[in-house]
Protein backbone atom coordinates (compact mmCIF):
# COMPACT_ATOMS: atom_id res chain seq x y z
CA UNK A 1 0.00 0.00 0.00
CA UNK A 2 2.77 2.39 0.91
CA UNK A 3 4.69 1.86 -2.32
CA UNK A 4 1.67 2.30 -4.53
CA UNK A 5 0.20 5.32 -2.78
CA UNK A 6 3.01 7.24 -1.11
CA UNK A 7 6.42 6.31 -2.57
CA UNK A 8 8.28 8.54 -4.98
CA UNK A 9 7.82 7.85 -8.66
CA UNK A 10 11.40 6.61 -8.99
CA UNK A 11 10.85 4.15 -6.13
CA UNK A 12 7.60 2.98 -7.74
CA UNK A 13 9.30 2.50 -11.11
CA UNK A 14 12.06 0.44 -9.51
CA UNK A 15 9.75 -1.63 -7.28
CA UNK A 16 7.36 -2.54 -10.09
CA UNK A 17 9.90 -2.78 -12.94
CA UNK A 18 8.21 0.03 -14.87
CA UNK A 19 9.67 2.85 -16.95
CA UNK A 20 9.96 6.09 -15.00
CA UNK A 21 8.23 7.93 -17.85
CA UNK A 22 5.24 5.61 -17.58
CA UNK A 23 5.02 5.92 -13.80
CA UNK A 24 5.06 9.72 -14.12
CA UNK A 25 1.85 9.69 -16.17
CA UNK A 26 -1.28 10.69 -14.29
CA UNK A 27 -3.15 7.57 -15.43
CA UNK A 28 -0.40 5.34 -14.06
CA UNK A 29 -0.45 7.23 -10.76
CA UNK A 30 -4.22 6.79 -10.52
CA UNK A 31 -3.89 3.06 -11.23
CA UNK A 32 -1.12 2.67 -8.64
CA UNK A 33 -3.13 4.51 -5.99
CA UNK A 34 -6.16 2.34 -6.79
CA UNK A 35 -3.99 -0.77 -6.46
CA UNK A 36 -2.60 0.57 -3.19
CA UNK A 37 -5.95 1.22 -1.53
CA UNK A 38 -7.17 -2.18 -2.73
CA UNK A 39 -4.14 -3.91 -1.19
CA UNK A 40 -4.51 -1.86 1.99
CA UNK A 41 -8.13 -2.85 2.42
CA UNK A 42 -7.27 -6.50 1.79
CA UNK A 43 -4.60 -6.23 4.48
CA UNK A 44 -7.13 -4.66 6.84
CA UNK A 45 -9.48 -7.60 6.24
CA UNK A 46 -6.68 -10.05 7.03
CA UNK A 47 -5.94 -8.21 10.29
CA UNK A 48 -9.65 -8.01 11.16
CA UNK A 49 -10.00 -11.76 10.58
CA UNK A 50 -7.58 -12.31 13.46
CA UNK A 51 -10.28 -10.97 15.79
CA UNK A 52 -12.94 -13.45 14.68
CA UNK A 53 -13.83 -16.06 17.29
CA UNK A 54 -11.74 -19.22 17.02
CA UNK A 55 -13.25 -21.90 14.85
CA UNK A 56 -14.00 -22.94 11.33
CA UNK A 57 -15.31 -19.53 10.21
CA UNK A 58 -12.07 -17.84 11.26
CA UNK A 59 -9.90 -20.44 9.54
CA UNK A 60 -11.95 -20.36 6.34
CA UNK A 61 -11.94 -16.54 6.25
CA UNK A 62 -8.18 -16.39 6.67
CA UNK A 63 -7.46 -19.18 4.19
CA UNK A 64 -9.92 -17.67 1.72
CA UNK A 65 -8.18 -14.30 1.88
CA UNK A 66 -4.77 -15.97 1.54
CA UNK A 67 -6.03 -17.94 -1.46
CA UNK A 68 -7.20 -14.68 -3.02
CA UNK A 69 -3.71 -13.20 -2.51
CA UNK A 70 -2.14 -16.34 -4.01
CA UNK A 71 -4.33 -16.24 -7.13
CA UNK A 72 -3.72 -12.53 -7.66
CA UNK A 73 0.01 -13.07 -7.07
CA UNK A 74 0.18 -15.82 -9.68
CA UNK A 75 -1.69 -13.63 -12.16
CA UNK A 76 0.60 -10.69 -11.42
CA UNK A 77 3.68 -12.87 -11.79
CA UNK A 78 2.50 -14.10 -15.16
CA UNK A 79 1.37 -10.73 -16.50
CA UNK A 80 3.37 -7.96 -14.79
CA UNK A 81 6.73 -8.99 -13.32
CA UNK A 82 8.17 -12.28 -12.11
CA UNK A 83 9.14 -10.57 -8.83
CA UNK A 84 5.48 -10.80 -7.78
CA UNK A 85 5.83 -14.59 -7.53
CA UNK A 86 8.42 -14.08 -4.80
CA UNK A 87 6.91 -11.17 -2.88
CA UNK A 88 3.20 -12.00 -3.09
CA UNK A 89 2.44 -15.53 -4.31
CA UNK A 90 5.10 -17.39 -2.30
CA UNK A 91 4.20 -15.87 1.10
CA UNK A 92 0.52 -16.57 0.40
CA UNK A 93 1.30 -20.19 -0.52
CA UNK A 94 3.32 -20.61 2.67
CA UNK A 95 0.49 -19.07 4.69
CA UNK A 96 -2.03 -21.48 3.17
CA UNK A 97 0.23 -24.49 3.74
CA UNK A 98 0.88 -23.57 7.37
CA UNK A 99 -2.79 -22.79 7.92
CA UNK A 100 -3.84 -26.17 6.58
CA UNK A 101 -1.22 -27.93 8.69
CA UNK A 102 -2.38 -26.11 11.80
CA UNK A 103 -6.03 -26.84 11.13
Amino acid sequence: MGLEMFASQSTQANAFDMDAEFVAQSGAQTALKNQGIYNGMLGALLVASAFLPAGQVKVMAQLGLALFVLIVGIFGGLTATKKIFLVQALPAAITIALGLLAY
